[in-house]
């Protein structure tokens, strides 16, 4: 159960940032590389979740 509601708080926070890094005033082609960073690093923080590493 606790790995449920560990993975339900990474996406989230995942989702969070997501949602700050749209909301900086820069330019958009370093908007979008933020985006893939923060995406990268949840899915790696997922997966560690979900024992694959």
């Amino acid at each position: 159960m606790s790995m449920i509601v560990s993975i339900l708080i990474t996406f989230l926070v995942v989702v969070l940032i997501l949602w700050l890094v749209q909301r900086l005033p820069v330019d958009g082609r370093i908007r979008q590389i933020l985006q893939i960073v923060v995406i990268i690093i949840g899915v790696v923080a997922l997966l560690k979740y979900l024992a694959v590493f």
